[in-house]
């Protein structure tokens, strides 16, 4: 994935100086204070609180570091949340039109959404009720993206507007899918590098929903922080694989045209957009784990500690397939994952890969329920996604630990202009 910016440390802070005890307060010294509130803690959470407020002095408020400093623009050619970095802390929601909600109501609830994204995003109060949640931090690199499922077409008398690309995806062996976890009339991601910045906005967009749509699914992810690694380096997932290392660099000169719908494409109203594929992706973790790194390194096809192919080199040295061992055997298995992959095996597809690792407890037998929320974008998910995803499943060494549990395919316009809300040219056009 992309780089990640090191954020500054923050400033140690200057503690408060200490003054003389008045003489009048000596039959409550500190001592005696502290004894008795470690007896009944429930007066040291009010008392010593209540103290703290009345005896310290006022202070400058501390600066923003980077990580709250950091913003991600709402309006744009494109929507955010699709070449930003990956972000620390990820919400992804999907919502069924009410009963009833037509056209209008849609329209006005993207309106609500596209004013709320816009102004979390700046680090500034919703427009409505705001919780507070967010109320001392920054923007914290927050990105709110909207989408739409092939469902939400019918639902809203929109079925000539509904792009080819939308057709439901083919079926796959690993697939063990909940229907009840998958697709949905409209798609929200939510990423930030703050915990309470994201459930903020997660919490503003089902408010915001009000009575035009109720909440289909809700999943929870998660990355490793910006700043955590003593440089920028690819992400790793809950196998401990550097995972992202070959995804697309806006940087090159074919990357707009594989992820993003051209100006003059069709339908018209997707000009600039991209289709997001959304796989939750469970890890089979103790069985993986079993495994030795030698076994892991050829499931992959990569070195684990750095990311290296196992033909050579560095993370980023061109993998080569033909190499052998001095027994004629191949440094990257046949059906190493990395091998599988790969554009020029797939006839030339790719897609850009921005997921979240998740973990949602354990099971009551003690296995994790973790793993990946898979989300993929590409100008049309029949060339991206689902060749790749086809070639996976007829040989790829790791699909014995892993299992597909819920799927999505939603059709994300191009940005929203000044004045404009995300979706306005479908849905007033």
């Amino acid at each position: 994935m992309a780089d990640q910016s090191i954020p500054q440390a923050r400033p140690p802070r200057t503690a408060p100086a200490q003054t003389e005890a008045d003489p009048a307060d000596e039959g409550i010294s500190r001592r005696r204070l502290l004894g008795t509130a470690g007896a009944t803690g429930l007066v040291l959470g009010t008392a010593g609180a209540a103290l703290g407020y009345a005896t310290a002095p006022t202070e400058a408020a501390a600066p923003l570091t980077s990580l709250g400093t950091d913003r991600a623009m709402f309006h744009g050619k494109h929507q955010p949340g699709i070449t930003d970095g990956l972000q620390a802390r990820g919400h992804l929601v999907a919502f069924d039109l009410a009963a009833g909600a037509g056209r209008r109501e849609a329209a006005a609830l993207l309106r609500r959404w596209s004013e709320t994204a816009r102004r979390l995003m700046a680090g500034e109060p919703s427009a409505h009720d705001d919780t507070d949640v967010a109320r001392d931090a920054g923007p914290s690199s927050l990105t709110i993206t909207f989408g739409f499922g092939r469902s939400f077409f019918g639902r809203t008398g929109l079925e000539k507007q509904r792009p080819t690309a939308l057709d439901p995806l083919p079926e796959f062996s690993s697939d063990h899918l909940d229907k009840k976890r998958s697709n949905g009339d409209l798609w929200v991601q939510i990423g930030a590098n703050d915990a309470l910045v994201a459930f903020h906005a997660l919490r503003a967009i089902q408010k915001d929903a009000g009575s035009a749509a109720r909440v289909r699914w809700q999943m929870n992810g998660f990355n490793r922080s910006p700043g955590a690694t003593a440089h920028p380096m690819t992400a790793r997932n809950l196998m401990g694989q550097i995972d992202g290392t070959r995804n697309p660099k806006p940087s090159e000169a074919d990357f707009e045209q594989r992820i993003f719908v051209p100006e003059k494409g069709e339908p018209a109203w997707m000009a600039n957009g991209s289709y997001a594929v959304v796989r939750r992706i469970r890890m089979l973790l103790d069985d993986w784990e079993k495994l030795s790194v030698k076994a892991q390194e050829d499931v992959i096809g990569r070195r684990k500690s750095d990311g290296a192919a196992l033909s050579g080199g560095t993370e980023t040295t061109a993998m080569d397939l033909e190499k052998t061992d001095a027994k004629g055997n191949l440094l990257v298995p046949i059906n190493a994952h990395a091998r599988i992959t790969r554009p020029d095996q797939n006839g030339g597809a790719a897609m850009l890969r921005r997921p979240f690792s998740f973990h949602d407890g354990i099971d009551p037998d003690g296995v994790p329920d973790a793993g990946l929320l898979f989300i993929c974008w590409q100008a049309d998910p029949l060339r991206g996604f689902v060749p790749v995803q086809r070639k996976l499943d007829r040989g790829d060494a790791l699909s014995q630990f892993i299992r597909h549990e819920s799927s999505g395919l939603f059709a994300v316009p191009g940005g929203a202009a000044e004045g404009e809300y995300v979706g306005q040219k479908l849905l007033e056009g």
